[in-house]
C-alpha cells in the first residue's frame, strides 16, 4: 500500500510549499484538494496552467494524486445547490486528466441543509434514498464521460451509512466506475464498537472487491465518524490493515482526522503497521498502540 494524507492537513501559502510539507512529513501520495491551489473544491472553472502546475509540482517531488475532492451535499434540499455543485463537479471530472488523477471522492449527502458530515433522522427515509442514488448516477454519468472513478465513503452521517447499505448502491447503480472509499473508523453506530470485529469482517466481505481507495483515522466512540489520528484511539489497525490486504488492496491509504503537529508520528505509525503486514510480524487482532 502507499502511504498518504489529505493535502489540505498542511496549510500554506503556496502549492509548492503544501507539497514540501507532504513530502518532508514522509508521504508518498495526496488526496488533494484545490483549496491546496488556491481556489475553491469545486470551482466554476480551472486554469489549464494551474492544472499543469500541481501536475509538474507533484512530479518534481515524486508525489501521487491518488484522488481529488469534490464533495458536496448531493442530496441538499435547495436543488439550485445542486444543478451548481453538479456543473462544477464536471469542471472537476474534465481536468482530472490534466491533474494526474482518475478518482474524485465524493459523500452520499445528508438531509441537514447546513452541514454534510451531520445525521439527520430523513437519511433514513425511502425517499432521500432515491434522491441519493439518482445523484449517485448522475455523477456516475460525469465520471464515464470524462473516465474517471467516483468513489463514496459508507459515512455514518450520511444515507449510505453502512456497508450493507454501500453493497445494495454498488449493486442497484450497477457502473463500473463507482467504486468505494474504506474507513474503519467510519462504519460503527451506536453500541458497535465492542463488535469491532466482526462490523469490520462484514464491510470487507461485502464491499472488500470494490474499495478503490482505504482512510485511516481513528475513533474514541461509536455512533459518529473518527476524528482521531490514526493510532490515537480505538481502532484495531492490526485487524484493519490485515482485512485491507486479505482484500487484495495493495491502492493508497490516506492518513486524515490529524493536525499538522500529528503527521509525522502518523506516518511512523502506519508505516510500522504496515511494514509489519507485509513481513508478517504483526499480530493482527490486536488494539493499536497509542
Amino acid at each position: 500500500m502507499q502511504l498518504g494524507i489529505f493535502a489540505k492537513t498542511f496549510l500554506r501559502s503556496t502549492l509548492e510549499e503544501n507539497l514540501d510539507a507532504v513530502r518532508t512529513h514522509g508521504f508518498d501520495c495526496v488526496q488533494y484538494n484545490l483549496v491546496c491551489a488556491g481556489v475553491p473544491t469545486l470551482p466554476d472553472e480551472i486554469d489549464p496552467a494551474l492544472c499543469k502546475c500541481i501536475c509538474a509540482a507533484m512530479a518534481q517531488r515524486q508525489i501521487r494524486m491518488a484522488a481529488v475532492s469534490g464533495t458536496f451535499n448531493i442530496i441538499h434540499p435547495d436543488q439550485a445547490y445542486r444543478e451548481t455543485h453538479f456543473r462544477r463537479l464536471r469542471t472537476l471530472a474534465e481536468a482530472c486528466n490534466a491533474l494526474g488523477t482518475s478518482m474524485i471522492t465524493l459523500c452520499t449527502g445528508t438531509c441537514d441543509p447546513e452541514n454534510m458530515w451531520r445525521h439527520h433522522p430523513d437519511n433514513d427515509s425511502p425517499t432521500s434514498w432515491r434522491e441519493m442514488a439518482a445523484s449517485v448516477r448522475k455523477a456516475v454519468a460525469i465520471g464515464e464521460a470524462c473516465g474517471v472513478t467516483v468513489g463514496i465513503e459508507p459515512e455514518v452521517n450520511n444515507v449510505v451509512d453502512s456497508a450493507q447499505k454501500a453493497r445494495r448502491l454498488l449493486d442497484e447503480v450497477g457502473a463500473e466506475c463507482l467504486k468505494i472509499i474504506m474507513d474503519g473508523a467510519n462504519v460503527f453506530h451506536k453500541g458497535e464498537l465492542s463488535r469491532m470485529h466482526d462490523v469490520l469482517d462484514e464491510a470487507f466481505e461485502l464491499l472488500g472487491p470494490d474499495i478503490a481507495l482505504a482512510h485511516a483515522k481513528d475513533l474514541t466512540r461509536d455512533g459518529d465518524a473518527g476524528h482521531e489520528a490514526p493510532g490515537m484511539g480505538v481502532l484495531d489497525y492490526d485487524h484493519y490493515l490485515s482485512r485491507l490486504h486479505d482484500a487484495g488492496f495493495d491502492g493508497p491509504l490516506i492518513a486524515h482526522g490529524l493536525d499538522e503537529g500529528q503527521a509525522l508520528q502518523c506516518a511512523v505509525f502506519l508505516r510500522d503497521k504496515l511494514d509489519h503486514l507485509v513481513t508478517g510480524r504483526g499480530q493482527p487482532g490486536t488494539r493499536s498502540e497509542k
